[in-house]
């Protein structure tokens, strides 16, 4: 069950190009459409992937979802990744959505199989400053995982008339819904929203690595079922934290009175 984002990447400071299997590495440009960065110093543990595809304002086409893709896969294998965070390089926009232009060359078995690998790395990430499943307003249904996720979070009624209306949220609308965490005002760099999130990871990373994991997965997993499977879940997910070396790290350090050391063991 446990899915632990951790990667074969050693990466330092500098932005550096994904180095992908079996796919195309960079778009029509020639550039990398995704660019990954681990941080160091106080921020050891943080790594950065980087969308920058400035010509179709992020747009998932496949390149840069075969690149996003490519990049978890190897990150997931990495136990010195404790906190993933995702950024733009397009100022001004996160991710503009599907690649419509993209999709229109595609016959329907392509497109069949791109939606299905858009639904893969929908599960990974999903925010924006502005926010909304406008499919409808384009003579398509949200089929990237929208149409389950969004009446999960925030219940049919709600989640029926925002699809059906393809109507796009501001950020603040978001925070009120509960659809966002956050909502921070922009600054003049148009990086207001990155310096939170790292913010965010900045408390998230000092924390027992192992332990967080688990409790993603006793989430994630629990939201799925049952109240009483869900009960489950969590009771394995505790079990497989009960031996680790920073559980006992945890108590010493509550015991003694000091700041723990965790080590991910």
């Amino acid at each position: 069950m446990l899915r632990a984002l951790t990667s074969a990447l050693r990466l330092p400071g500098p932005w550096r190009p994904l180095r992908t299997r079996g796919c195309a590495s960079h778009g029509a440009t020639g550039d990398p459409e995704i660019q990954v960065r681990a941080l160091t110093g106080r921020d050891q543990g943080i790594t950065e992937i980087l969308m920058n595809r400035p010509s179709a304002r992020n747009a998932l086409g496949n390149v840069l979802v075969s690149q996003l893709l490519e990049a978890l896969a190897q990150l997931r294998e990495d136990q010195q990744v404790r906190v993933l965070l995702f950024r733009s390089g397009v100022k001004g926009v996160f991710c503009a959505g599907a690649d419509l232009k993209e999709r229109e060359q595609m016959s329907e078995a392509e497109v069949g199989i791109f939606v299905q690998r858009l639904r893969g790395l929908m599960n990974e990430i999903a925010s924006s400053a502005v926010m909304g499943l406008i499919e409808t307003t384009r003579g398509l249904l949200p089929g990237a995982g929208g149409t389950q996720r969004l009446p999960r979070c925030l219940g049919v009624a709600l989640a029926k008339e925002l699809i059906f209306t393809g109507r796009r949220l501001s950020g603040a609308q978001a925070q009120a819904l509960g659809l966002v965490n956050h909502a921070v005002s922009q600054n003049e760099e148009g990086n207001a929203a990155y310096h939170r999130a790292l913010e965010l990871a900045q408390e998230i990373l000092p924390q027992a690595p192992i332990a967080v994991r688990l409790g993603k997965v006793a989430i994630d997993r629990g939201m799925e079922v049952d109240i009483a499977s869900g009960m489950a879940i969590e009771g394995i997910c505790y079990a497989q934290n009960i031996p680790t070396q920073d559980r006992l790290e945890g108590m010493a350090a509550f015991r003694e009175k000091r700041p723990p050391r965790f080590v991910g063991k």
